[in-house]
């Protein structure tokens, strides 16, 4: 077994346990339900996922601004946060924040606040379950991939209808502005739309 910890408990933890199957995986899912934690699997590896104050606060602020940004404009959306996405036997994840816009079968974005994991190494995950667009918040900037033919390609704005207008630049400072000053943050964005 592989383990990640850190001595600060502000830093989000992952334990990753290669070499399990699926019924496992299923198992440790059961037993984890009321727990805060985050399990996820693909290519045979279970991870459990310990997310930090910090990861939920940018979690909870994307949401936020993404939500008043589609209420501002008019956009049908409905937030599913972290909700289990599966394809039995392949993969099981739980994006940080996911929504539907306009879609009923599978939500059209997924995104993910990378602080210990969540990078682009998850793609193959999001490929298999076929999300239209996957977003990555690392640093203060998003890195935005849409599928296209079966593979993700790297994007600057958004393909989703009614996102497409929504400035990505400007989110990401909204987000860091809301890390202090959540009024502020509505305001900026707000005034940009």
């Amino acid at each position: 077994m592989q383990t990640q910890t850190t001595a600060s408990t502000a830093q989000s933890r992952i334990i990753s346990i290669p070499d399990r199957t699926w019924n496992q995986f299923k198992l440790l899912q059961q037993a984890f339900e009321v727990s805060h934690a985050k399990l996820t699997y693909f290519a045979n590896t279970i991870e459990i996922f310990m997310p930090s104050e910090p990861h939920d606060l940018f979690s909870r602020i994307i949401l936020f601004l993404m939500g008043h940004y589609c209420l501002e404009r008019r956009v049908q959306f409905i937030p599913t946060g972290s909700a289990d996405r599966e394809r039995e036997g392949i993969v099981s994840l739980q994006p940080d924040e996911s929504f539907y816009v306009g879609r009923k079968a599978i939500p059209d974005l997924a995104i993910e606040v990378v602080f210990t994991s969540g990078n682009e190494s998850k793609l193959p995950r999001y490929q298999v379950l076929e999300i239209p667009e996957v977003w990555f918040w690392e640093d203060g900037v998003f890195a935005l991939y849409r599928l296209f033919e079966g593979n993700y390609r790297k994007i600057q704005r958004s393909e989703i209808p009614g996102l497409q207008d929504l400035n990505i630049q400007l989110l990401s400072r909204c987000i860091l502005t809301a890390e202090t000053d959540m009024l502020g943050a509505i305001d900026e964005l707000r005034k940009a739309i």
